[in-house]
């Protein structure tokens, strides 16, 4: 197949995918091809009879795969954001294959004996090398022949069961829906919404986000409705719990094969956290308070309510109480939100004044959906940076969540520019503007701080680019630019009504913001019962039975000391796809160890004149442009001056 678009380069600027050439027959090939030709790259790497070097070794693999490379970006991106049956079944039979790729590598010991031989006294080479040699050894280097044969098969079987995993979900989101006859047991939605839940048959659907607590349950005026869609999401993929309970068992093994007591520690040593002890000692801190929070927060709820609250209660009320303690209505901000204007002059806005980057619109550039719009971004003296590109809308064949992924890392190996993209899962309006909810502002926000990070990554080496870090570490850049959603020069700026242009009264930003720590301790029990869960189920013992899934996820929260029956978990077991379905295996703590080192850097940024071109350069400098080319947390010193401290996070939750 000659025409295949993977088989080159990508003409287009910054080696965008082509995603107007690109058809579903191309991508087999491609990794077919693909996968041969880093294989062979491999093997003449492996066999070179040329002393071990850094730069024939480290540096060869990191030229290795460009085609397989390209064609994997390329389809997963599609596969999460737009899929099809026929990508689902190519996704079915790549998955596994994928896996016996990646091991035909790291266990390939003519390789690992050269690596091991390799020595380099340059700063960045040396981070690389001692990279690659954690990869070997946690990819199981070092074992027997026996072992290894064992560890592929667990391999290969658990990326089969992550696969059926994410479709069996990606099904349910629209098998699931709550679908209603009458537009009148939708009262509580603007009409907008409902009208873009209007179907052909005249009914009303509307769909599961990836969350246990929907946001049309802070709507709803019909605690029935309520009650269904609350049923509905926590009831969804009912196969996924056993999927989820095989997986862990797996993984358990797996762990013992290579040294580890439990996943958990294996999947927390290569983090910025390292022990297992580090992990439970931090969270340790954040359950009690935050359930005792919580049950205040439900007391106040039940005197709203006048009735003992559920959990589909809880959002509702939470808008009442939320109202009548700071007369503040969460919807009564939403005309002011329209999604392109958030963008523009609020997200764009605010990197522009921090850091001096611009944007501009790039309508000849396409993505794999109409939705998808292209940015490039230039530096402030013109230089290029690279590209962004926005999916802001969800639809039926795309995943839950919002996210970022990189579609070319930055590098001066391959002298190439970043190409970056954020996806969000906002409701598409039938017609007329897009507004959004505080919540979705501070995700956008949020995600564009992942972008950031790739945008402004300046590494030699692919395998540390960007956002290329320990996954405790990966959120915090994202975090800390959440605080610019009502930094009041930024909010100013964006804060305007769609119909009007006129200005967010200050009475309405002043409700806002004294609102931001109201329901904290909700938030922090879902956050942590989530977190917990996760991390019961990456703590099983290798050969341990957890039993009957969901009687063993009842037990973790209890015995966790997080369980309380209004607030469920954010996440639960049958629809957790950030560690059944993604990276976050024993890794859902990452938020909130990240949230520590992001509290500290935004009380710097406080402390020294907040939003600033030098606090801008300086957090750039030495933080987001390296990348995971140095040890995180020295980075994280270099741009704090100090150690991180759990205190400004309790207090910004309400927790001290």
């Amino acid at each position: 197949m000659a025409e295949n678009p993977f088989f080159a380069p990508s003409s287009l600027p910054y080696q965008l995918p082509p995603f107007a050439e690109i058809r579903e027959e191309h991508y087999l090939p491609a990794f077919e091809r693909g996968m041969a030709e880093q294989l062979a790259e491999v093997d003449a790497i492996a066999s070179n009879p040329e002393p071990p070097t850094f730069e024939n070794t480290i540096a060869a693999l990191e030229r290795s795969g460009r085609v397989l490379g390209r064609a994997a970006t390329a389809f997963f991106t599609v596969a999460a954001s737009n899929s099809t049956d026929g990508v689902m079944e190519i996704e079915k039979r790549i998955s596994p294959e994928l896996s016996k790729h990646s091991d035909a590598i790291r266990l390939n010991r003519a390789l690992w004996a050269r690596i091991k031989q390799v020595a380099t006294d340059d700063p960045e080479e040396a981070w690389l090398l001692e990279k690659y040699r954690d990869d070997f050894v946690r990819a199981g280097a070092d074992l027997t022949e026996p072992e290894q044969a064992r560890l592929r098969e667990l391999n290969e079987e658990l990326s089969r069961l992550s696969t059926e995993f994410r479709q069996i979900l990606l099904r349910a989101s629209t098998e699931s829906a709550l679908v209603v006859d009458d537009a009148k047991e939708l009262d509580g939605l603007d009409e907008a919404a409902v009208a873009a839940l209007r179907q052909d048959d005249g009914r009303y659907a509307l769909p599961l986000l990836n969350f246990t607590n929907q946001p049309a349950l802070a709507q709803l005026t019909d605690r029935e409705v309520r009650r269904r869609l609350y049923a509905l999401s926590v009831e969804r993929a009912p196969r996924n719990f056993e999927v989820a309970a095989r997986m862990a068992r797996l993984r358990a093994e797996r762990a013992a094969l290579l040294g580890f007591p439990n996943h958990a520690a294996y999947s927390v040593a290569d983090q910025t956290a390292k022990t297992v002890e580090a992990v439970e000692e931090m969270l340790g801190q954040l359950v009690g308070p935050a359930v005792r929070n919580a049950r205040r927060e439900a007391e106040a709820l039940a005197e709203q309510a006048g009735f003992a609250i559920e959990p589909w209660d809880w959002s509702y009320y939470a808008e009442k109480v939320r109202k009548a303690r700071y007369d503040f209505d969460a919807e009564a901000v939403r005309p002011y939100f329209e999604l392109e204007r958030v963008y523009r002059d609020g997200v764009f806005h605010a990197a522009t004044r921090l850091y001096g980057v611009t944007f501009a619109d790039r309508p000849d550039l396409r993505g794999y959906h109409e939705d998808v719009t292209v940015f490039e971004v230039s530096d402030a003296d013109g230089t290029p940076l690279g590209l962004f590109a926005l999916d802001p809308y969800a639809r039926a064949n795309k995943r839950g969540g919002a996210w970022m992924n990189n579609l070319v890392d930055q590098s001066f190996l391959f002298d190439e520019l970043p190409v970056v993209m954020n996806n969000l899962n906002v409701t598409k309006p039938a017609s007329g503007p897009t507004l959004l909810t505080y919540d979705e502002v501070t995700t956008a926000f949020h995600e564009f701080g992942h972008a950031l990070h790739g945008l402004f990554s300046r590494v030699r080496y692919p395998r540390v680019s960007g956002t290329n870090v320990p996954r405790d570490f990966v959120e915090y850049p994202s975090q800390v630019n959440e605080m610019w959603v009502t930094w009041p020069e930024i909010l100013a700026n964006y804060a305007r009504h769609y119909e009007t242009g006129e200005p967010m009264p200050q009475e309405l930003v002043d409700k806002l913001t004294a609102a931001e720590q109201f329901n904290q301790g909700f938030k922090t029990v879902e956050y942590l019962a989530a977190t917990l869960l996760d991390w019961a189920w990456h703590k099983l013992a290798p050969g341990e039975d957890p039993g009957d899934p969901e009687a063993f996820e009842a037990a973790a929260l209890e015995a966790a000391g997080i369980a309380f029956a209004p607030v469920p978990p954010r996440y639960r077991t049958n629809y957790f796809a950030h560690i059944f379905a993604g990276g976050y295996s024993a890794g859902y703590y990452s938020y909130i160890w990240s949230e520590v080192l992001d509290a500290e850097s935004v009380e710097w940024f406080k402390e020294n004149g907040g939003l600033t071109r030098e606090n801008g350069d300086h957090f750039r400098r030495e933080l987001l442009s390296r990348g995971g080319s140095v040890d995180p947390l020295a980075a994280f010193r270099a741009f704090r001056g100090g150690e991180p401290r759990i205190e400004p996070l309790l207090a910004r939750r309400g927790l001290a």
